[in-house]
């Protein structure tokens, strides 16, 4: 593998995301997210299995309602473009490769377990928060949401105690 471009300036990342959720809200009438994405899969598949469950479900139905299709929405074109654009950065940028990262003091089927248990978590927590990090702390705050503003405030103090928690895998 050849030597991998720097990284890009968070600050002018940073204004670059803010130009991207403006043009979201300009163009597609909503801001940023990722956490409706699993639900509607979910909401499709379990429409396939079980078509008179998923109508008459509460969280799963309004996406079915009428024949719809569940993915026929623009946060499922977001997270595929998400997705796709972070492979091509990974590939332009030459760190495109199979590994995982994690700190000397943590095997991989630890760190593997530790994400994986996360990202249990934080699906929950979105679907308890009606919405995932970026939708509840960009769209959110940005639109200056009271409660976008408490969930930021508290995910961050929660990033941080957890971070002592577990510093020693990392250093």
């Amino acid at each position: 593998m050849t030597n991998p471009k720097p990284y890009w300036n968070p600050y002018v990342a940073g204004v670059l995301l803010g130009l991207v959720l403006l043009a979201t809200f300009l163009i597609a009438g909503q801001g940023l997210g990722a956490s409706a994405f699993p639900k509607r899969t979910l909401a499709l598949a379990a429409h396939e299995v079980a078509p008179t469950w998923t109508a008459a479900n509460a969280q799963l139905g309004p996406y079915v309602a009428d024949g719809a299709n569940p993915l026929r929405n623009w946060l499922v074109i977001e997270v595929v473009a998400v997705i796709l654009g972070g492979f091509l950065g990974a590939v332009l940028g030459g760190r495109f490769k199979a590994t995982v990262e994690r700190g000397p003091n943590i095997t991989v089927k630890n760190r593997l377990l530790l994400a994986f248990g996360g990202g249990i978590v934080m699906g929950f927590a979105a679907a308890l928060a009606r919405g995932c990090t970026s939708g509840q702390a960009l769209s959110g705050g940005a639109m200056l949401a009271t409660g976008s503003w408490v969930f930021m405030m508290m995910f961050f103090a929660g990033a941080y105690a957890l971070a002592y928690a577990v510093r020693r895998q990392w250093i």
